[in-house]
């Protein structure tokens, strides 16, 4: 009993990670048909900005370590959305409407240029910001098992940020129009929707979705070169699990890919590291758009 509580709780803790880090990568892919490769790179500068940061503020005496928490949000928001706004404006948008794949080998040079400026801006040494993540304590669950609260309360903000994109998308004004632009580009042009603005600020949200997963990531890390490059392939293989472009397929895979995970650490830690690719690979198998994903008319 405490070793299946350990994988549900363990599965879960992951499996909130890994929607953090999907979600923004999915609303990008749906709303702009753009397999954003350089998201992961969004999620480093998202790390490494609050590592810096935290790290700054524990040097000296800057007031209540409690408001390190808000140093982990301000600076995702800050970061992402100048990185995302500036590489939509600046480049994409004058993409639009080209061939998927092609968007795939642009992100992916981005995704390249934007490893080496992190390496130029901060360096090659890890940076540490684990005070927020000591802050909170640990907690006591079962018998002899005991959790971080920080890795709790990850759950609580991934559910938070998946009910805040369900509710936007589909109860208000803007959200309606997003997913009108979702389904028919040309019809809700014709309409008098600003599709390209629409497409500035979903990919800003994107960036700081990503930012946001790195810096409330990097209190439980070593905050090192290459933590991009890892995390993509992961967020990858969740939203191809889910469905491209679902919330709710993000959210599911998530959940599936994460269990896998931890069952395999619990059970047979020597397929951890081929256990999600084995579940991609069932799923895909099965249902080829994903668990939630619609197969799409092609246009003659």
């Amino acid at each position: 009993m405490t070793t299946s509580f350990a994988i549900l709780l363990d599965g879960a803790i992951y499996a909130s990670w890994l929607f953090l880090v999907a979600a923004g990568l999915t609303i990008i892919y749906g709303v702009m048909r753009v397999l954003n490769m350089a998201h992961g790179s969004f999620y480093a500068i998202g790390a490494y900005s609050a590592a810096s940061l935290v790290g700054w503020y524990f040097s000296g005496a800057h007031g209540s370590p409690y408001w390190s928490y808000l140093l982990l949000l301000g600076c995702a928001l800050v970061a992402g959305a100048i990185v995302g706004f500036v590489i939509e404006q600046g480049l994409l948008r004058f993409l639009h409407g080209r061939d998927e794949i092609l968007m795939v080998i642009v992100t992916y040079a981005l995704l390249l240029i934007l490893e080496d400026a992190t390496k130029l801006v901060w360096g090659v040494d890890p940076y540490f910001a684990y005070q927020p993540y000591r802050l909170l304590g640990q907690t006591a669950v079962g018998e002899g098992l005991r959790f971080a609260n920080y890795d709790l309360a990850l759950i609580a903000v991934s559910v938070v940020i998946g009910l805040l994109a369900w509710f936007a998308l589909n109860q208000t004004h803007k959200g309606r129009l997003l997913r009108a632009v979702i389904h028919d580009r040309e019809i809700a042009i014709a309409m008098g929707v600003n599709v390209n603005a629409m497409f500035a600020a979903t990919f800003t949200i994107g960036a700081v979705l990503g930012a946001l997963a790195g810096a409330l990531t990097a209190p439980a890390i070593s905050v090192t070169p290459g933590i991009g490059v890892e995390v993509i392939v992961l967020a990858f293989a969740v939203v191809v699990v889910g469905g491209l472009g679902s919330i709710g397929g993000a959210a599911a895979g998530a959940v599936l890919v994460g269990l896998a995970r931890s069952f395999a650490v619990h059970i047979a830690p020597e397929i951890e590291l081929f256990v999600i690719y084995g579940v991609m690979f069932t799923v895909l198998a099965i249902r080829p758009q994903g668990l939630f994903g619609q197969a799409l008319a092609r246009r003659i």
